[in-house]
């Protein structure tokens, strides 16, 4: 065996694909526009939910929900930003299919599980810093706005941020999955933007047993997650049910992958 083959063995592999796979996320312009945007729209959805909770202890026909945490505001504004911030998610493996770059990507790493397990690998820590951060901008954000009712506790806001960041990472692997079966960028965002933000308002809206169908939903268990509810499961619980959704897509994205593009 020579030094190159041996050379070549050590840069192939899971390591090398992913290696191959964080070249190609941050070596495309996409992946910074979508990140800019979902900072930008962090920031708006938190700034006017800090407005609008001012505005609805200060007004005597309105509920009075009193002080609140930014990090709270920061989790809040997550079920409305949560389909930008997944773009990032979403173009990983969906730009590969609308411009061709697949069938490369396919040559270079044959084994299909690997290839999808390589683009998790790498957007799990990305998609997790990205959703901290965002929390922890939107939580700033909101803090001058809240004024007299709302809090910035360091120690929880870093918390509630780094809950964002585990719902962003999990929700991430959940989109790659459904991006590897559907492989269509419009496709996946209408099944994601479906699942995640659709689904759970007309479920609560129903009301009974529609209601109770809908605490099953990724977003809604990542929402208990995100704010350590109780009722109706603990943290562990809606994470854990969050999780399962990525495995199922993750699963499903492989069997596709094998079975359409071996």
């Amino acid at each position: 065996m020579t030094a190159t083959t041996r050379t070549a063995r050590r840069g192939g592999g899971l390591p090398g694909a992913v290696a191959a796979e964080w070249t190609k996320l941050w070596s495309v312009r996409s992946t910074w526009w979508c990140l800019l945007g979902a900072a930008a729209v962090m920031a708006a959805v938190c700034a006017q939910l800090a407005v609008s909770h001012v505005y609805d202890n200060t007004h005597p026909d309105r509920p009075h929900p009193g002080v609140e945490s930014a990090g709270e505001v920061a989790i809040s504004a997550v079920g409305l930003v949560q389909v930008v911030m997944l773009a990032v998610a979403m173009t990983v493996i969906t730009s590969e299919y609308s411009t061709g770059l697949i069938r490369s990507t396919l040559l270079w790493t044959p084994v299909r599980r690997r290839l999808l397990l390589a683009k998790a690998v790498v957007l799990v820590p990305v998609m997790f810093a990205v959703g901290t951060v965002l929390g922890l901008l939107g939580a700033g954000a909101a803090s001058p706005l809240l004024g007299r009712w709302g809090t910035f506790p360091v120690p929880d806001v870093i918390a509630d941020a780094m809950a964002v960041g585990t719902y962003a990472a999990v929700a991430g692997v959940f989109t790659l999955g459904v991006g590897a079966v559907l492989r269509s960028a419009v496709g996946t965002l209408t099944t994601v933007f479906l699942v995640l933000m659709v689904l759970p308002t007309l479920l609560g809206a129903v009301g009974g047993p529609g209601e109770k169908a809908g605490r099953v939903l990724p977003s809604v268990a990542g929402d208990h997650f995100m704010r350590g509810d109780a009722h109706p499961y603990g943290p562990m619980v809606g994470l854990a049910v969050t999780v399962g959704w990525a495995a199922i897509a993750m699963l499903a994205g492989a069997w596709v992958l094998h079975r359409r593009d071996a």
